[in-house]
């Protein structure tokens, strides 16, 4: 296994482990403050069932390594939402501590992207010369 590889597995299996955990405590005790912040938004709660393709499925996806692209802008793609409709007055805040109240969040962002353009790697179901791997 190339080193390049390897690094690619292990950023896709831990960002996708850790989106997927949201997601499924979301499968277990409903959206909670994803519809309160769509109807604050003015957006149809419903729409809020959108937050378990970018929770469940594209971390699956991700980890998986099958259409890993794809998965990873859908998780980046519902960090950018959840920043903008449920954290906007915190979007900047910098901790007495130094780092940012949401720096998870952001993290979680970043790394979403990063995937996308590095793509799955060899070790991916997918493989590494699909386009959307």
């Amino acid at each position: 296994m190339k080193a390049e590889d390897a690094g690619k597995l292990l950023l896709r299996a831990v960002l996708g482990l850790l989106v997927l955990l949201h997601g499924i405590a979301k499968l277990r005790f409903g959206l909670g403050d994803v519809a309160t912040s769509l109807a604050r938004a003015g957006l149809p709660a419903a729409l809020g069932y959108l937050v378990y393709l970018g929770e469940v499925a594209a971390p699956l996806a991700v980890i998986l390594g099958w259409w890993t692209r794809l998965g990873a802008l859908l998780m980046a793609a519902n960090m950018a939402v959840a920043l903008v409709l449920g954290h906007w007055g915190h979007i900047f805040q910098v901790e007495s501590h130094g780092g940012l109240l949401l720096e998870v969040q952001f993290m979680f962002l970043f790394a979403a992207i990063a995937v996308a353009l590095l793509g799955a790697g060899r070790w991916s179901l997918g493989g590494a010369k699909q386009r959307w791997n």
